[in-house]
């Protein structure tokens, strides 16, 4: 029963998180005014708004105008909900659970905002890195030194990154938002999680970002947004970075 209300609270949160994929880039208030079409700005009842549900009885499209409403918004919450749904799985009712559940909320803001806008947005980075280091006082899986050192080395390794690429190649490779967003990692996992992000992100980046190029006939200046797989990366360590350590541990023995 409670994970199906994981379930429900998580597909709950997700409708809020497409306000905020909307608004933030464009600097406007995720408060007021209500939910509303965005053809015809009508108002959407609350029958028309429940995540999930409300979009298959409409058929993906506004009561009111008829006009299409993006396939986002359910795919943004049933990602929500199944992330909060694993989350509780792996942490159960505690305070870790509800701890995770707004950094991986977060995560999910700053990956799409940054594959439509390619920015990602101060407002949700800065005090997620002062989030990550007072969560770090309740969660006992590091100590406040761990998180304190996470954010400094996850900021400070993508900083002198981009400014040594940018020394090379008279142009920027890697904006300021990236090195805040993994500073943020580094305060909510910890300094041993940051370094499987970088590797892992990178990974996942390069071959898709090879991937792209080939496809769409660029070269290595094409630009493509990093916070997406940062944030992948750091989804991937929060779940399973015991493992992967020990498992390169076994090979390396």
């Amino acid at each position: 029963m409670l994970s199906v209300v994981s379930i429900i609270f998580g597909a709950l949160i997700g409708s809020f998180l497409n306000v905020c994929i909307i608004r933030l880039p464009r600097a406007e208030s995720i408060i007021t005014p209500g939910s509303h079409c965005p053809h015809c700005k009508k108002p959407i009842k609350f029958y028309d708004n429940i995540p999930l549900i409300s979009y298959i009885l409409l058929k993906g499209k506004c009561r009111h105008c008829n006009g299409p409403i993006s396939i986002q918004y359910p795919l943004i919450e049933g990602i929500t909900a199944l992330g909060s749904l694993s989350l509780f799985m792996k942490f159960g009712p505690s305070l870790n659970f509800f701890i995770y559940f707004a950094f991986v909320a977060a995560l999910i803001v700053i990956t799409v905002i940054d594959l439509y806008h390619q920015i990602i947005p101060d407002v949700i980075s800065l005090p997620g890195i002062g989030a990550g280091l007072l969560a770090s006082l309740v969660l006992p899986q590091f100590t406040f030194f761990d998180s304190l050192i996470g954010a400094l080395l996850g900021g400070g390794s993508l900083f002198l990154v981009a400014t040594l690429y940018q020394w090379l190649f008279k142009r920027e490779g890697m904006g300021g938002g990236d090195v805040k967003l993994l500073a943020m990692i580094g305060a909510f996992l910890g300094w041993k999680a940051v370094i499987l992000t970088i590797l892992l992100g990178s990974l996942v980046g390069s071959i898709t970002g090879i991937i792209i190029m080939v496809l769409k006939g660029k070269d290595f200046k094409y630009a493509i947004p990093f916070g997406p797989f940062l944030s992948l990366g750091a989804v991937i360590a929060l779940f399973y970075e015991a493992e992967i350590i020990n498992w390169y541990l076994y090979l390396n023995r």
